[in-house]
């Protein structure tokens, strides 16, 4: 009995000694898919000042400016189904001795769609679009400075459906013949001058006003210039249908161009033309010219169309 015992413990000690030194090793950690992903980044921040003495007899006064922007853009491509997103922001600002800060330039783009190709090229969309501002702004045309708009003062909420024309990764053409568009102006009562008055379109006793049946045209171009400038470029057109006039066509316009000159350091040039009726009857211009650092990021996705 003894010997039996003593033969399975030799043939059993081997064994549990191999079986304590060998690890176990976990399965491996398999990294999840984002080969479907193509995302870009580009931020960047300028700065422009004058400095003037008192006695300068050239005139002028000093003053120091800011101006940032950001785009982040995230687009998934599996078959035939897309999800594109944008958040595309500006901010300028400036500083000049005798007359205070004053706001130069803002705006609050953010857009997600969802798509389903049908034909090459072609795509059916589902879309929601928010424009807005950050901050407050004002019309310093008058003796006192008068608050005309801030955040959510005007914004423009659309929901929008239709056809999307891609011919390319660069150029994008969205056609929705139906996008019910949500006007907000949150704290209306601030930009009246009497009790009566509409603000951008909202009746006095709202703070938002629906435009259900309408329809909307969104171009998007996204073109390298060269290997170290960029330009971006959106049209944006809205109209009501039960307002179907010419002048009563809203229309919008932003033109981004920048350029690498080295290393981080970059110019930047943005415009914008507007021509919203119940802003205002004619044409809104706006545009700044920037030199400062410019960080930008991308990874694209195999296989984009």
């Amino acid at each position: 009995m003894k010997k039996c015992v003593t033969l399975a413990l030799g043939l059993l000690g081997p064994a549990a000694a191999f079986a304590q030194a060998t690890p176990i090793v976990p399965p491996p950690v398999v990294p999840a898919d984002t080969s479907y992903w193509r995302t870009s980044l580009k931020a960047g921040i300028n700065l422009n000042e004058a400095i003037v003495s008192d006695n300068w007899k050239g005139g002028g006064a000093t003053s120091v400016g800011l101006s940032t922007l950001f785009n982040g853009q995230a687009h998934f491509l599996r078959g035939p189904q897309t999800w594109d997103n944008e958040a595309d922001l500006l901010y300028a600002g400036q500083y000049t001795r005798g007359q205070g800060y004053r706001k130069t330039n803002d705006r609050l783009w953010l857009d997600t769609k969802y798509g389903r190709r049908f034909a090459k090229k072609w795509d059916v969309f589902a879309s929601l679009n928010m424009l807005s501002q950050l901050s407050r702004g004002y019309d310093y045309s008058g003796e006192e400075p008068r608050l005309v708009s801030s955040f959510l003062a005007p914004a423009y909420l659309t929901n929008a459906y239709g056809v999307e024309y891609r011919p390319s990764s660069r150029f994008t053409l969205r056609l929705s013949p139906f996008a019910p568009r949500l006007t907000i102006v949150r704290g209306l009562s601030r930009f009246q001058t009497l009790p009566t008055d509409q603000v951008y379109g909202v009746s006095p006793d709202r703070w938002t006003r629906w435009e259900v049946l309408a329809a909307q045209l969104l171009a998007t171009l996204d073109q390298p210039l060269g290997s170290a400038a960029n330009l971006k470029a959106r049209y944006l057109l809205f109209t009501n249908y039960g307002m179907f006039r010419l002048r009563q066509v809203n229309q919008r316009l932003d033109v981004t161009i920048t350029a690498k000159v080295y290393g981080l350091l970059s110019v930047n040039f943005q415009s914008t033309v507007l021509y919203q009726f119940d802003q205002d009857a004619n044409i809104q211009f706006s545009q700044g010219l920037g030199l400062g650092l410019l960080l930008t990021r991308q990874r694209p996705v195999a296989g984009a169309r």
